[in-house]
Formats: C-alpha cells, structure tokens, sequence
C-alpha cells in the first residue's frame, strides 16, 4: 500500500492524543522491528511507551504500514528504524518523522551485501540489496556493533526527553556491558570449532560470521522469500559434503523445505538459526535467542567446550 493512499485516514488519527507522547504522557517511541524494539525498552525502560510496528511473528522484511502505524510514526516522540530495511517504513519515515528519526544503520558501519559466495551467484540479492543502498541490513546479529546502536540510541533519548536522560543513559551503559559479555561468550565458545562453514537457507549472518571468524553459505540471498536455483542447490550440496557440514540451518519465519531438501542430499540434520527479526515467544528475548544460536553453532561446527 502506497503511503499517499493513507494520509486521508491519517488526518484524523494524528489528532487523536498529544504529539509524541502516549495515553500515559510518556514519551511515544516507534520501532520497526523486534531487536530495535528490545534495544528501545532497555534504554527506554519505565520512562518510555515502545510500540513496534512488526508484529511478533511476522515476517519484517516487506512490511506494509495501516493507517494508524503512519499515524504513531507521525506523532511519535522518536522513531527507530533501519534504513534500507523495510521500504514502507523509509518512505513513512520520510513523509512523517522529520528529525524525530533515528536511523539504527548510522550509527555503525554496514558491510556491503555479498553478491557471490565463492564466486558463485546467490539468489535474491539484487533487489534487496539495491533497496538498501547496497548494505546487508542485519546488523543486530553482531553483538558489538548492537552494543554501539544502543549508546547512540541512549543519547538521542536523552536528547528527546531530557528530564530522564541519566536514566537512558545508565540503562545504555548496562546494555553495552550485557552484549560485550555476548560477545565474550562468542568468541570464546566459537574459537575451536572443527569446522568454520555454517550453511543457512537466507543470507542474514554475515556479521555475525564475519565477528567469529566464520563462513556463511547462503542458499539464497538478504530476502527470505527468494527461490534458489537447481544450480545453487547443487553448488550448496557439493560445498557441504567437500567441508564435511553435518547441519543445514533453517530459520524461525520461513519454510524449512529448502534447508531440508540440501539436509536430504548432504546426508546432514536440519536446525533453527534465528536470524532475531520477529520474535516468536514471547517468554524468549535477544539475549536468549542469540544464547540459543550459540548453542546450534558449537554442536553444529564441533566446537569443543
């Protein structure tokens, strides 16, 4: 839905309550997808209402906004989201938020999309990665660079509500201290794996390679939907029996059919790697999925403890 047909409706919702604050007078912050909305309610804690625009569950990358989201995107105190990422965010963004945006992806640098694996071509990443100036936008699956987003995600805060600034402030401190001690765990666990191959349905862990000194395989690209190709099932199959791969990683939000169909031709098992985008459980949070993750790569790469 084009953001044009929605400004209409968005009229007499954005004069429903107080520019950018919620029902309970706390400043509004809008976020576009689960690990923006973690990182904005531990800085925010009790001092901010978070909404997320992506419901737990969903898919993230093609998200289409409703009226009333176009609407809490024009009357938030802060919005956060990452550029590149979901195309109907960027444009409401654009049209509603003015200054009031922080983009997730500035804060850090962004590693270019792959475009070839091995000097292969992986499906599905043209578009996606054309949409995001070339960038791969998963950036949240490297601790460290996380731990960046939320410093300068504090100070905006700050900025935005200044009477609880050293609040955002402290609760930012605290988050980097939690994903350095993440990061700490990664690289010690990950430091003596048998194997440095980790074979994934969708191309969404290349930084958190690129920290551990890992190789990700994508069977397709930065888009989940994509459908490889004969040929790239083929040249993934002949690369993980060469590399002795014993698991194909399949994700949370999307069919494990392909992952299952290479496991099948591998002779190898099948296991969930969750690329954080959409939180399924709602008892389960980024420190825990990504804890969940460490524990597939070391039993998947013979990692010893």
């Amino acid at each position: 839905m084009k953001l044009a047909a929605l400004l209409v409706p968005l009229l007499v919702l954005a004069g429903c309550g107080n520019a950018g604050a919620a029902s309970d007078g706390r400043p509004s912050v809008v976020t576009a997808f689960y690990p923006l909305q973690f990182a904005s309610e531990f800085i925010g804690g009790d001092a901010v209402s978070v909404t997320d625009l992506t419901k737990p569950g969903a898919e993230p990358h093609d998200l289409e906004l409703n009226p009333r989201q176009v609407a809490q995107i024009s009357d938030a105190a802060l919005v956060v989201y990452l550029k590149g990422f979901q195309p109907a965010v960027d444009e409401a963004v654009a049209q509603q938020a003015g200054d009031k945006a922080f983009d997730a992806g500035s804060a850090v640098e962004l590693m270019d999309v792959a475009h070839e694996d091995e000097g292969e071509h992986v499906p599905g990443e043209e578009e996606h990665a054309e949409a995001a100036g070339g960038k791969d936008p998963h950036v949240w699956l490297d601790p460290v660079r996380l731990a960046t987003i939320g410093d300068r995600l504090g100070e905006r805060l700050a900025q935005a509500d200044p009477e609880h600034a050293a609040g955002y402030q402290a609760r930012a401190a605290a988050l980097h201290t939690e994903l350095a001690e993440l990061d700490t765990e990664y690289a010690t666990k990950l430091k003596t794996c048998a194997r440095r191959d980790i074979v994934t349905s969708h191309t969404a862990f290349g930084y958190l390679a690129q920290r551990y000194g890992l190789r990700e395989v994508g069977i397709t690209g930065i888009s989940p939907e994509a459908e490889p190709t004969p040929q790239r099932l083929a040249e993934v199959a002949q690369r993980a029996k060469e590399t002795g791969t014993t698991t194909i990683f399949f994700e949370t939000l999307v069919s494990p059919k392909v992952a299952d169909t290479i496991a099948r031709e591998v002779g190898a098992r099948t296991a969930v790697l969750d690329p954080v985008e959409g939180r399924t459980d709602p008892d389960t949070d980024y420190f825990s999925i990504m804890r969940a993750n460490l524990t597939a790569l070391t039993t998947a790469l013979g990692c010893k403890s």
